[in-house]
């Protein structure tokens, strides 16, 4: 009987013991019959489940029974579960299931089960093999890099079926999985109190030892967190990688040379992990002596984040323009072929740029800093034009808090973003804030002189002068954006406002004198 029990239980979905009716002898029999425990042992009730052994997989499971919680997990090529419980999970409190329902079977209750696999149809497919073997009140966690119009979609979906469901944003890549990670929850609010403990345990820690992690808000908030902090991520690598170019081509220095810039940026107020591996990486050498970044061919891929943050600024009629840039930028650099191509045919190498080299290091500096601090702006406006369309109430200091460690764009830069919305939580844009508004006064001259440089040289700065038209653009009273209007209306009636009367009136002229009174219905700003 025992091992038919057993057999029924976590194999066959059809068989007695799934019925609600036999629940009480089911987890009897549970108890009693466990494979992992052996006949007439009483199995342990693991705290939380996981779906998917690869690389984030393996490594958050690591960091969550580190923490003192009883893990079981399971993935659809089930030698990897054998493999890592038997390997990297040996002799910890990890349970390996074969079958979805094991897993479940395995989990208090409310059971929680997160979902680590790659983003889009493989979260639905093992959404749909969950959900008609939970309970009322079980937790579906998606820790993946998911569009957060899907996590939307699939929060209200898990709701109608009476369970709860989380879109978390998790930052860190393999190290942060394992030792601590960014994490930023959002979908249904009855489901944080259950994780919460989990969650702050194994995020990372500022220094003051506040967790990186807290709740974001209601369905796709926290996948729409996950995905800015993406985004600026790619401006960050842009911006540095532009500062890089000026130094290697325009000064001619030498890895060396760059390395020890870092170094010393690594110190002050650029200190954040994106500069601290830029450092390591320009004194990395081969066994054969070689620096390897200049071996890397010169072609940068690219998953989709930033392209979801560029469409979703563009949404929202947000000037998301550093980040596009930055995207584009990579895409750029994939037409390898073209661009070696069009060196040949447009010739016009890189010059280098004269004067006082370490006056000219310190302008790099500052223009780095006041481009960083307008793809904050830019990315901190588009969350708030966000929570607007879709109801949520994000805490923007409490953001910056949760990006301080374990994310990629972690650095101390974010503590100032912190300061600034917990002194004006409502604050329209950082650049409205006296430390930051500070700053990129500061930095003016030297932003423009390496601009103007970087032209001059011939080497192109896409991210670092979007940043800087930018600033001119926001901080200018009278655009002539008049002008394009009136464009707009004389070719298709598009109407305008006038600077005389109040905001809301809109008028039309017949500029040829043939297009009579008619108007178009619409106007959008």
């Amino acid at each position: 009987m025992g091992r038919q029990v057993s057999r029924l239980t976590w194999g066959d979905r059809k068989g007695i013991l799934f019925f609600p009716m036999y629940a009480g002898f089911r987890d009897a029999a549970l108890r009693r019959f466990s494979p992992f425990c052996g006949d007439g042992e009483v199995m342990a009730q693991q705290d939380i489940g996981l779906i998917g052994l690869a690389v984030m997989g393996e490594n958050l499971v690591l960091n969550i029974e580190s923490k003192g919680f009883t893990v079981a997990v399971y993935n659809r090529t089930v030698e990897k579960v054998d493999a890592f419980v038997n390997g990297r999970g040996k002799g910890k409190n990890i349970v390996g299931c074969h079958t979805i329902p094991e897993l479940l079977a395995s989990l208090k209750r409310p059971r929680k089960v997160i979902i680590l696999v790659k983003a889009g149809q493989p979260v639905d497919d093992f959404i749909e093999l969950l959900i008609p073997h939970m309970e009322p009140g079980d937790i579906i966690i998606d820790g993946g890099n998911s569009h957060f119009p899907d996590t939307m979609r699939r929060t209200k979906l898990v709701e109608s079926k009476g369970l709860l469901y989380i879109g978390t944003g998790v930052s860190g890549g393999e190290e942060g999985a394992l030792l601590g990670p960014s994490m930023m929850p959002g979908g249904s609010p009855a489901a944080w109190p259950h994780v919460k403990e989990i969650f702050q345990r194994i995020c990372a820690q500022t220094e003051a030892g506040e967790p990186c992690c807290d709740w974001v808000g209601e369905n796709g908030a926290g996948h729409f967190v996950k995905m800015v902090h993406n985004g600026i991520e790619y401006g960050d690598m842009q911006m540095i990688c532009e500062t890089y170019q000026l130094m290697k081509q325009g000064l001619g220095m030498t890895n060396e040379e760059m390395h020890e810039v870092f170094k010393a940026w690594n110190e002050a107020e650029l200190k954040s992990y994106l500069i601290e591996i830029t450092r390591d990486i320009l004194g990395y050498k081969n066994e054969q002596g070689e620096h390897v970044v200049d071996l890397i061919l010169d072609t940068a891929g690219q998953k989709g984040t930033g392209k979801w943050t560029v469409l979703a600024a563009l949404d929202e009629g947000q000037p998301l323009t550093l980040i596009g840039e930055a995207v584009f930028a990579r895409c750029l650099s994939a037409i390898k072929e073209e661009r070696v191509a069009a060196a040949r045919k447009l010739k016009s190498p890189p010059k280098r740029i004269r004067g006082d080299r370490k006056a000219f290091i310190e302008d790099l500096r500052q223009a780095l800093y006041a481009s960083k601090i307008i793809s904050y702006a830019q990315g901190f406006q588009l969350m708030r034009s966000a929570a607007k369309s879709y109801g949520w109430n994000l805490n923007y200091g409490g953001i910056a808090l949760m990006w301080r460690g374990g994310c990629i764009i972690r650095s101390v830069f974010l503590g100032k973003i912190k300061d600034a919305y917990v002194a004006n939580p409502g604050l329209t844009n950082l650049l409205m804030d006296p430390f930051f508004a500070g700053v990129v006064t500061k930095a003016d001259r030297s932003w423009r002189k390496v601009v103007m440089k970087a032209t001059q040289a011939r080497i192109p700065v896409p991210a670092l002068s979007s940043a800087l038209a930018f600033y001119d653009g926001y901080r200018c009273a009278r655009l002539p954006a008049n002008l394009l209007q009136a464009q707009r209306d004389y070719f298709g009636a598009h109407t305008y406002e006038r600077v005389d009367k109040p905001r809301g009136e809109f008028f039309h002229t017949n500029w040829t004198g043939r297009g009579g009174a008619t108007s178009a219905s619409t106007y959008t700003v």
